[in-house]
Parts: C-alpha cells; sequence; structure tokens
C-alpha cells in the first residue's frame, strides 16, 4: 500500500511542527524544509487547518501551528481523513468494479484485512509517539 502525496505532505508537516512547539512557522519554512512544493504544501495545510489539527495565523508576524498536543492527534485518523480512499484492487470500489471474478475471489477478503490491519496499527500511533526522539537532518 502507498499513501498518496498529500497524506505523506500532512503528516510530515505536523510532525515538523510538533518539533517547533515554541514558534509559528511558515508555509514557505515548511517547504524549504523537506525540498517540496510550496503551492501543493499550501493546499495541505489549508486541509489540516480546515481538519482542526493547526491553527493558521494570517497576516504579518503569522503562522501555523499544532492546534492541539500530540498525544490527541492519531496516525490513523490522520491518513483516513487524508486518504482519498483505500482501493487497493478494483473491486473495493463498488461503483467501477469491472472485475470478472469478484464474486467467487477470495484474494480480495485477503486483502481487505490487510488494509484492516494496516489502519489498526496506524491507530495505534500518535503524533507524538512517532516524533519522540525526532532529530531533523541539518
Amino acid at each position: 500500500m502507498q499513501l498518496t502525496q498529500f497524506t505523506d505532505y500532512s503528516l510530515r508537516t505536523l510532525m515538523y511542527l510538533a518539533e517547533h512547539p515554541d514558534k509559528l512557522c511558515t508555509i514557505g519554512e515548511v517547504a524549504d524544509w523537506y525540498g517540496i512544493s510550496k503551492p501543493h504544501l499550501v493546499k495541505v495545510v489549508h486541509n489540516l487547518a480546515k481538519m482542526d489539527y493547526i491553527k493558521s495565523i494570517q497576516g504579518k508576524g503569522g503562522g501555523i501551528a499544532l492546534n492541539k498536543k500530540l498525544s490527541d492527534i492519531n496516525i490513523g485518523r490522520i491518513v483516513r481523513d487524508t486518504e482519498p480512499n483505500f482501493y487497493m484492487v478494483e473491486c473495493f470500489d463498488v461503483v467501477s468494479n469491472k472485475c470478472k471474478i469478484t464474486n467467487s475471489c477470495k484474494l480480495k477478503h485477503v486483502l481487505h484485512d490487510a488494509t484492516q490491519s494496516f489502519l489498526n496499527m496506524l491507530d495505534q500511533q500518535t503524533l507524538e509517539s512517532v516524533c519522540s526522539n525526532l532529530k531533523p537532518k541539518p
């Protein structure tokens, strides 16, 4: 399974903010640090602010910061909130599924269970647990 770039950037933005708790950060600062597209990160930050993970302060002296305690930000929830779907195979999308073996296929059940196990593992993690001892490279 591969997460979308949007989810990846969402997680990395939250982790960056977690490592800089005593200041407002800018989108440009986060984009430069990770070497990612600033226009794309603007969309990510807007989405994170809409979901109340971060606060965004506009204007001179503004910036972004976490809006919740690290222990209250669940990794599984973030992934569910930022991924468009978890369709590992065609038959997971009942609207567009055209697979001829859907009715008799047992693999779809294995893949469904694997996806659930993946999400259940992420549900056991918080931003606090994945950021402890995080040391950014200069």
